[in-house]
C-alpha cells in the first residue's frame, strides 16, 4: 500500500503549462480591448447625431479605419478564445466538440471576414 498526498498526485497529472498560452491571450485581447471598447462607444455616441456623410468621412480617416480594424480583429479572437474553452469545458463527445469547434471557428472568421472587408469598402 502506497501513501500518496493530494499535492504529490496533482504534481504527476502533467505540466502545468499546457493552458498558460491560451490564458495569457485571452487576457491580453481583453486588456487591449478596453480602450478600444471605450474610444468606440465614445465615438458611436457622438455619431449617433451626425449625418450619414460625416459618418462616412468619420470612417475614411486612416486612424479610425485602424482603429476600428483593430477592434474587430481582436474582438473576433478573443471570442473564439473564449468559445473555445467553453466548448472544450462542455462538449464531452470527441466528434461533436471538433465539429462544433470547427462551426463556431469558421463562423467567426466569416463574421471578422466580412466586417473588414465592410470596413475596407467603406474607408476606400
Amino acid at each position: 500500500m502506497r501513501f500518496v498526498t493530494p499535492l504529490k498526485k496533482a504534481y504527476g497529472l502533467g505540466t502545468v503549462k499546457h493552458g498558460w498560452h491560451h490564458w495569457l491571450q485571452q487576457r491580453l485581447t481583453a486588456l487591449a480591448l478596453i480602450p478600444l471598447c471605450i474610444w468606440l462607444a465614445f465615438t458611436l455616441v457622438k455619431l449617433s447625431q451626425q449625418a450619414y456623410q460625416s459618418v462616412v468621412a468619420w470612417f475614411q480617416q486612416p486612424l479610425n479605419t485602424v482603429l476600428l480594424s483593430l477592434f474587430i480583429i481582436l474582438g473576433i479572437y478573443h471570442a473564439c478564445l473564449g468559445v473555445q474553452v467553453i466548448i472544450e469545458d462542455y462538449v464531452h463527445t470527441p466528434s461533436r466538440r471538433v465539429v462544433t469547434l470547427m462551426a463556431v471557428k469558421g463562423s467567426l472568421i466569416a463574421l471578422g471576414t466580412y466586417s473588414l472587408i465592410s470596413v475596407g469598402f467603406i474607408a476606400f
